[in-house]
């Protein structure tokens, strides 16, 4: 039987592109009402023109004041919000932890573990006055490994873990729900461009980089960014009603990242 999210009310960050996009369009199939932001103009366009019943707006999450008016129009438009699905995060700088700049690392933080803390704050008082919400952090599986040369990335997705153990603890009461999920090697542009330039740094091919990658990878697999979705899907319905301060992976198990 298909899960269903008949008639939720949904908000997904960076919802124009990627992980985003696919959670999304599968909520929508699920029967469910979904307002997006993206920082991209032409990302969120696409989206909207592809989705007749999608709304969204212009939005950078690491920008409390861009956050309070997001959630502002998508109240306006949807009247409540069931569930946040915190998506929106960036790859950051690469390198030796010495050779980062300041910058790099601030603006890290502030997109990945600012920026979700930023969209909490703002759908809390909602979701408390109506007694119910599922909030999904997207964290990483990065973050149980580690991975040298991306170490804002790392901290900041650990972060995350923090965040969702101690808000699944304290918004349990008020029967709000607080997960995450660890996406593993996504199968979409994005994925294999970072393989692929792994690859050219060491001389080697498409398919030799591939197969070094999904060597430390269980499942010797991708994953497709519906199945991050679909998981989402599943933890907003009533089917999981009783899950919370989890963090799931969707990886294939990922054991080991170079």
């Amino acid at each position: 039987m298909a899960i269903s999210c008949d008639g939720a009310r949904v908000v997904v960050t960076a919802g124009g592109s990627g992980i985003g996009r696919a959670t999304a369009e599968r909520f929508i199939a699920a029967g469910a009402r979904v307002y997006i932001c993206d920082i991209q103009q032409s990302m969120l366009d696409e989206a909207l023109a592809a989705n007749p019943t999608l709304k969204g707006t212009l939005a950078d999450v690491a920008k409390p004041s861009e956050v309070e008016r997001l959630f502002r129009d998508a109240l306006t438009a949807l009247g409540g919000i069931d569930v946040l699905v915190n998506n929106a995060g960036v790859g950051g700088p690469r390198g030796p932890v010495e050779t980062l700049s300041y910058d790099e690392w601030d603006r890290c933080i502030a997109v990945n573990l600012n920026g979700m803390f930023y969209c909490i704050k703002q759908v809390v008082p909602a979701m408390k006055a109506q007694s119910s919400g599922c909030i999904i952090n997207i964290s990483t599986g990065s973050a149980r490994v580690g991975l040298p040369n991306r170490s804002p990335y790392v901290a900041s997705k650990v972060g995350v873990l923090g965040l969702t153990y101690t808000l699944a603890r304290e918004l349990g009461p008020a029967n709000i729900r607080v997960n995450s999920i660890l996406p593993g090697a996504i199968d979409n542009a994005r994925g294999r461009g970072l393989v692929k330039r792994f690859g050219e740094e060491r001389g080697m091919t498409f398919e030799e980089a591939e197969a070094q990658f999904l060597g430390y990878i269980s499942m010797r697999t991708w994953i497709d960014p519906n199945e991050i979705g679909d998981t989402c899907v599943f933890l907003a319905s009533h089917a999981g009603r009783h899950i919370s301060g989890q963090n799931l992976g969707v990886c294939g198990n990922i054991e080991w990242e170079i």
